[in-house]
């Protein structure tokens, strides 16, 4: 006996055959291409701007980038926890699609603004602090989606597609941006302009998601501080995520890529300019790109705690050897290789985080988590900055490269839980 077709509803295989994953991914896609590509020519002609317009030095101009980093990192440490509360008590897609509207109207404004050559140090700043504040609303609204829409039994399908288009995004953003920068300033941020629109429409034509019930008796700062009280107590938690904190904010190489590209390295006796910054930032994206797809084929499985160190260590030496470069092609391939190391460290030590939580608590270690890993990343634009003031771009990047091995010589010695790591399915006290 055969169902009825007015009974009987397909049940989809794949979470591309469901529209409202297929308008987020859409989304996803569109902002995270935007916003890489829009953060990089930022940098670059702010630099350029110092140099040029201030008559700054090439370390005075590059401490102007350590500013930026703390520019976009106030916000991100001032309003995460608010966007965490937005986030769960009103519709995820409303806030994700309104966040890309400031967002695009940030990138409008820095459209018109060098088209017209009325760029100013302190406007450029204000934009990259308010750029950073949409994105600390994107992040925690537009990563619930997913599970909103899509089945459970389809979420690692979904999870893959999200990195493999997230990948996609941040490196092929700063490529044509810098390709499009040498063109005509004005360019890259006309195309954000186009492709934020894109994302904040597929965004808003998400079905309706009510906020999930359940927690709002409970004061945001009490769930704050839970949840640090939880990863502190816990050495294990705690060794991850001040491993990434600590090595990232060292290391950040990228900060600096701007002095590199207008500065340092050159191709056929020429600076490798806009265009040469543009391929260098999308570099570590490709690296880990292809770690990620060996990793698919072939997961790690034993060994991981201290295959993770190893990976921060190979992060660590390979931002010193981009330091010491003066060939484009080996700094290229540097940059490669520490976005590859960057990968494994970063897939091991998110599946060892999620699988030695508490379900109870995840979401709140998720969030100390994802909050570190930001806070390393600017923290570590204004760090590389400040000490490139001091020791000039080269000793930066290489104090950062040195700074990232010793700290993970120096946790591997003060956490050893994290190197007595079997596997994944290991559990640990």
């Amino acid at each position: 006996m055969t169902s009825s077709p007015a009974n009987f509803t397909a049940q989809p295989t794949s979470p591309l055959q469901i529209a409202d994953y297929r308008r987020f991914l859409v989304a996803r896609f569109a902002s995270v291409f935007a916003t890489n590509g829009m953060v990089i020519v930022l940098g670059y002609q702010l630099y350029d701007h110092a140099r040029t317009h201030y008559g700054m030095s090439i370390s005075e101009a590059a401490f102007q980038l350590g500013l930026l980093g703390l520019a976009q990192f106030l916000p991100l440490f001032l309003l995460t926890p608010v966007a965490g509360v937005v986030a769960d008590r009103f519709d995820r897609r409303l806030v994700t699609g309104l966040a890309l509207l400031l967002d695009l109207s940030i990138a409008l404004t820095l459209a018109i603004m060098t088209q017209a050559g009325i760029s100013s140090l302190p406007v450029l700043f204000l934009l990259g602090a308010l750029h950073g504040t949409a994105r600390v609303f994107i992040g925690p609204a537009s990563s619930s989606i997913a599970p909103n829409v899509v089945p459970a039994a389809l979420m690692p399908r979904a999870v893959a597609v999200n990195s493999i288009a997230w990948q996609i995004g941040s490196v092929a953003g700063p490529s044509l941006a810098g390709v499009l920068f040498a063109v005509e300033r004005s360019l890259p941020y006309w195309v954000s302009v186009v492709f934020l629109a894109v994302a904040a429409l597929n965004a808003l034509r998400i079905r309706p998601l009510p906020p999930p019930p359940g927690n709002r008796d409970i004061h945001p700062l009490r769930q704050i501080s839970d949840g640090l009280s939880f990863v502190w107590n816990d050495r294990f938690l705690l060794g991850c995520v001040t491993l990434d904190l600590f090595a990232v904010l060292l290391g950040g190489a990228t900060a600096l890529l701007p002095v590199y590209a207008r500065d340092i390295l050159t191709w056929n006796g020429h600076p490798v300019g806009s265009y040469g910054l543009g391929v260098m930032r999308a570099m570590p994206g490709l690296g880990a790109a292809l770690v990620a797809l060996v990793l698919a084929r072939k997961p790690i499985t034993d060994d991981v705690g201290v295959k993770m160190l190893l990976a921060v260590a190979l992060f660590g030496a390979a931002t010193i050897g981009f330091g010491l470069s003066r060939s484009f092609p080996l700094s290229l391939l540097m940059l490669a290789t520490l976005g590859g190391g960057d990968m494994i460290s970063v897939f091991i030590r998110n599946t060892l985080v999620q699988l030695h939580t508490p379900d109870a608590v995840r979401g709140r270690v998720s969030s100390i988590s994802g909050l570190a890993i930001s806070a390393s990343n600017e923290l570590g634009e204004m760090q590389s900055g400040v000490t490139a003031a001091l020791l000039g771009a080269t000793g930066a990047v290489v104090f950062g490269g040195v700074g990232a091995i010793v700290v993970t010589a120096l946790w591997a010695v003060w956490f050893p839980e994290l190197r007595r790591v079997k596997t994944f399915a290991a559990k640990y006290n």
